[in-house]
């Protein structure tokens, strides 16, 4: 099996910490040069000097908010007039919980924007040298939420379904060019996300934290929440040469919970 990616360059968003920064752990392990996203810039400094050098690889950083579309637009031109990204991680933290009665339009734009128009423009601006290698993968850390919606997200089932639905799209588009487009969707996973959502749920049933990860882990087959690196490990296969002809797929990671086939 082919897993190599020595000579590939890949871009990772939200690679400073959590799901993201393990996906470059596992992708800079494989030989490829890392380029990582991510506001907090100490982070990004610290995680890339962590990352593995024994093919010459050479890691990068830069911190950018998405939220600030110009300067975004203009780190992705920059970026790829270096030279070609050959893997996109497309990876933001989700909105945040709450009820869908309770959500107001101005959270649904920020959500879209954050992520689905963050993605697209990040998509176009690495497909073209994309095509031009013959090799493109472009991956989407989405949500088991794609398949069946969860509870109090009812902004984030929203987005990540339309995330889903443009990913679709865009695998069938740009399939014969030898790039391909897949979803992630990580369950309950620790990281940061995770506690914000169980200190959220804690705090409106008034109860304790551990009684609330317990309800949680209840509810996975596997019984415990998973690591980053479990994540990482599914992405950094579909990035791989191995993977060439897994093409507009949603691939649950979720210790099994996800109640669909």
């Amino acid at each position: 099996m082919n897993l190599s990616l020595q000579g590939k360059t890949a871009l990772i968003c939200g690679g400073s910490q959590g799901i993201g920064y393990a996906i470059a752990e596992e992708l800079a392990l494989m030989g490829a040069h890392c380029i990582l996203l991510a506001r907090n810039e100490e982070k990004l400094r610290m995680g890339a000097a962590r990352l593995d050098t024994t093919l010459q690889q050479v890691h990068r950083y830069f911190a950018i908010d998405f939220n600030d579309v110009p300067a975004t637009d203009s780190l992705i031109r920059q970026i790829v007039s270096e030279g070609p990204v050959h893997i996109l991680i497309n990876n933001s933290g989700g909105p945040a919980a709450g009820p869908i009665v309770d959500a107001t339009g101005d959270q649904f734009l920020q959500a879209f924007q954050q992520h689905l128009l963050t993605n697209h423009r990040l998509t176009q601006a690495v497909i073209g040298p994309m095509k031009e290698a013959g090799y493109g993968r472009i991956i989407n850390i989405i949500s088991t939420s794609v398949k069946i919606p969860l509870k109090n997200l009812g902004v984030s089932n929203t987005i990540r379904g339309a995330v889903a639905s443009w990913a679709k799209t865009m695998a069938n588009e740009l399939a014969g060019f030898g790039i391909t487009v897949n979803n992630v969707l990580p369950g309950a996973t620790r990281t940061q996300r995770l506690e914000a959502i169980i200190s959220n749920a804690s705090e409106k049933k008034q109860v304790e934290k551990a009684h609330v990860e317990q309800e949680m882990i209840a509810e996975i087959p596997a019984r415990r929440f998973g690591d980053p690196e479990e994540i990482a490990a599914v992405a950094a296969f579909l990035a791989s040469p191995a993977a060439a002809y897994v093409n507009g797929t949603s691939i649950p990671v979720d210790g099994g919970r996800t109640g669909t086939i």
